[in-house]
This record gives structure tokens, sequence and C-alpha cells, in this order.
């Protein structure tokens, strides 16, 4: 098999763009969602529709939670599974003058669960470019375009080897770095520059040193509950929201 999708969303998704040889499992005799996703593979033309058992299905991807559908791509990358791939350099070339933006940069993110809702929450809030690094951290896997429910095919994502390289070229072309640690100053207390990069930390260290270092501002999110954390997808999501209702 090729490269697969899995999730009733994210393969709703996957079909709008799935390139031609692609396949579309589905268990026989399975509920209405399940018929409309065989009425729009039908409707591309492009991709073929094959109806297997249970068993046949948990047999061709043991261990997930397929819920009665697998979208294969037939080895292609491009089409449904290809990311929004860019670089910084990209971006920024295609910025003009006067442009404003919002630049996500996540410094280490191991959970692939957090990084598909970090996904969604960057394509709901009109995110511009995504920047991960290479090496400890996540990649855009199948586990993360079925969290993502499919946006992470639509969010600009920059894959880097080195992440303060990243941001000094972001400063350098008037972006202002806002890093989140629960010891930065109130986010409330902020308005965002018309060019932003919010930094979120790994699950467990939180921002790097020369992170925290290279930021113009480190901003935390205030809470009166009894944990003293929240869970970063949720705290990204937080932020982007205050960024687009401060935007000025």
């Amino acid at each position: 098999m090729g490269e697969r999708i899995y999730g009733l969303h994210a393969i709703e998704e996957g079909l709008k763009k799935s390139p031609s040889g692609s396949t579309l499992y589905v268990v026989r005799g399975g509920g209405e969602r399940l018929k409309r996703l065989v009425f729009q593979a039908e409707a591309t033309g492009k991709v073929a529709v094959k109806k297997v058992s249970k068993d046949e299905l948990d047999s061709m991807c043991p261990g997930v939670d397929h819920r009665g559908a697998l979208l294969d791509l037939g080895g292609a990358r491009t089409g449904a599974s290809k990311l929004k791939e860019t670089s910084v350099d990209e971006f920024l070339s295609s910025l003009k003058e006067g442009d404003k933006a919002l630049v996500l940069v996540l410094d280490g993110i191991t959970d692939p669960h957090n990084l598909g809702a970090i996904l969604r929450s960057a394509d709901q809030f009109g995110v511009d470019l995504v920047v991960i690094p290479s090496r400890r951290s996540v990649q855009a896997n199948e586990t993360v375009v079925k969290v993502s429910s499919g946006s992470a095919q639509y969010v600009p994502l920059a894959v880097t080897v080195n992440i303060n390289r990243e941001l000094g070229k972001l400063k350098e072309n008037g972006f202002w770095i806002y890093a989140s640690d629960m010891a930065g100053e109130s986010s409330y207390g902020y308005s965002f520059a018309p060019r932003s990069v919010i930094v979120m930390g790994s699950e467990g260290k939180g921002i790097s040193e020369l992170v925290r270092k290279n930021s113009d501002f480190v901003i935390s999110i205030p809470m009166q509950g009894h944990i003293d954390s929240l869970n970063v997808s949720v705290a990204t999501g937080i932020l982007l929201y205050e960024y687009r209702s401060k935007e000025r």
C-alpha cells in the first residue's frame, strides 16, 4: 500500500485532492457517513472504491481506529497527503512591504496528537506559517493529519534544522518574537505586532534557553485553576485567538 489517511474528516479532505491511483477502502454495510465517502470518491473519477470486511480492514491497519474507512494514496505524495511544505526563506520572499503575518514556531513538540490539534487551530486562526525542527520533534505523519481533521494539508509548514537561525531571519524582516512560558508576563497586556511570531515549547521542557534569549517578549496565559499548566495545544489555541482579537 502507499501512503494512507485515516479518520473520516481527514479522508473527506483527502478525497478533494487525491491523485489518480488512490483507493478508498470501506467496511461493507457501513452507515450513512461511509456511503457519503463512497459517493465522494466515485465522483472524483480517479479514486477506486473497494468494500471489505471489518477483519480485512483491521488487518490492513493494525492498531488504528479506522472508523470503517481507509484512503490509500497509492504511494503518491501529491494531492491529498502532500502538506503545504515550504521554507522560511520562501515564505519571507512572498511577503510584500506592509503585509501583516502570523508565524507559529513549535520548539520540540513530540506528541503527534498535540501537533495535529495545533495545526487544526493554526488553520482556524489563519496562521501564515508553522515552523518545526527536523530533530527532537514529531513530524507530520498519518496520525497528525488525522487529528488535524485534514487541516494539516492547508497550513504552510516549514521543517528546519535550526529554529534560532530562522527566528533571526524573521526578526530581520520586521517580525517580533513572543515566546510562551509559564514564567512570562501576562499575555492579556500585550497588543501583538502586525508581524508576529508565537513560539510554543515542548510538552515537558518548554522553550529552550536559546530560544528564550532570541525572543523579544516572554508571555504566559494567566490562570486561576489548581493545575499550573495547560496542554500545549490548548495553550496554542488561546494565544492564537488573542493575537487575532488584538491584532492592529
